[in-house]
């Protein structure tokens, strides 16, 4: 059985910090697609601002996921 290589805390840390980057981007684009429709008056207003509340949603999450992790790397 090959034997799996352990991480450093720096090493998980930081391949922690790639993953959440790319929800902080997802959240970041799909709010400002929600902007662009608010913008573009041919859209329909609730549905840009249901756009613009997901990307916050994803956003909020993104900070919680930082939070609990970086709690549970200091102990």
């Amino acid at each position: 059985m090959v034997k799996k290589k352990q991480l450093t805390r720096d090493q998980e840390f930081e391949i922690m910090k790639i993953v959440l980057d790319k929800f902080l981007l997802l959240g970041v684009a799909i709010m400002a697609i929600g902007i662009y429709l608010i913008v573009n008056s041919s859209h329909d207003l609730a549905m840009s601002f249901a756009v613009l509340s997901a990307g916050l949603l994803v956003i909020i999450i993104f900070g919680m996921l930082i939070i609990r992790e970086y709690n549970f790397l200091q102990h």
